[in-house]
């Protein structure tokens, strides 16, 4: 009778550690984040058949596991308005009804100011434009509200030499009135100068728009995009597939601009976030 009960025991013992997953072991990259920056989260100790995803910041994603490291990996997008605090992140494994939760913390980012003079339709457009900058606002809206298959691998690269010339997120001030944060970085390059594609991607636009004149965005898959603006010149059009290095146009000086350069914006799950960040995220 002893030995029976011992067995059943065993076997309840074995069931309850076999319906518990094991815990997870979560790292961040930064390990301090702050507005705009582009995360990367990794997960070990997670069976090969768990199927993460992972949501934060109303943002849901999927983690692709990399069986040479042994590591799920996923990457979120913190907006560079978002409110400093914490929040929570929810992660679901395949066979499980209990999510596990991670804080992540988001800490305040000092911006910079610009006070920039450009031509004043650029500050006031004129009503027979207005039309215009409409289009172009559902334009690029339909080419973000693209959902791709992710074509983009590790790393990012600079799409120009030489290091950016504005900081992201400066608030700015165009003849001296107040307009939304600059959510990209700009690189000072000579007109003509080739633009690269920093990754693998479809071209989901290019075309001239009023504010940021000849422009192209790369949809890189899982809803992260790259804008390249003020181009002089194309080198793609819509529904080319582009690889990292690809040239798809020139720098140039068209829309509100004060001289010839290379504006580069990046999205994430809808977050606009730090170009050089992404760059930093994906290093191998």
């Amino acid at each position: 009778m002893a030995a029976v009960l011992v067995a059943l025991l065993w076997t309840s013992d074995a069931a309850t550690s076999a319906q518990s997953p094991r815990p997870l072991r979560v790292s961040f990259t930064p390990v301090t984040i702050r507005q705009g920056e582009v995360v990367r989260v990794e997960i070990e100790n997670a069976g090969i058949d768990e199927g993460l995803s992972a949501t934060l910041l109303d943002q849901e994603t999927s983690f692709e596991l990399d069986e040479r490291e042994g590591k799920w990996r996923a990457f979120f997008g913190i907006d560079l308005e978002t409110e400093p605090g914490a929040y929570t992140m929810e992660i679901q494994r395949r066979g499980s009804t209990m999510p596990a939760t991670r804080t992540v913390r988001v800490v305040p980012r000092k911006f910079r100011v610009r006070r920039l003079t450009v031509s004043r339709e650029f500050v006031d457009p004129p009503p027979e434009t207005l039309e215009q900058i409409a289009l172009d606002s559902r334009t690029l809206a339909d080419a973000y509200a693209r959902i791709s298959p992710r074509q983009w691998t590790r790393p990012f690269v600079p799409p120009v030499e030489g290091k950016a010339s504005s900081n992201f997120g400066t608030r700015s001030y165009y003849n001296g009135q107040r307009r939304s944060p600059h959510a990209g970085v700009d690189f000072s390059a000579a007109p003509g100068t080739p633009i690269r594609a920093a990754n693998h991607g479809t071209i989901a636009l290019a075309a001239p728009l009023y504010f940021t004149g000849n422009t192209v965005v790369i949809d890189h898959g899982g809803r992260l995009f790259s804008v390249f603006a003020h181009l002089s010149a194309f080198n793609v059009k819509a529904g080319d597939v582009v690889a990292p290095h690809t040239i798809v146009g020139l720098v140039g000086d068209t829309g509100r601009v004060t001289g010839p350069h290379l504006h580069w914006s990046v999205r994430l799950n809808g977050a606009r976030v730090d170009p050089l960040s992404l760059i930093a995220a994906t290093a191998e």
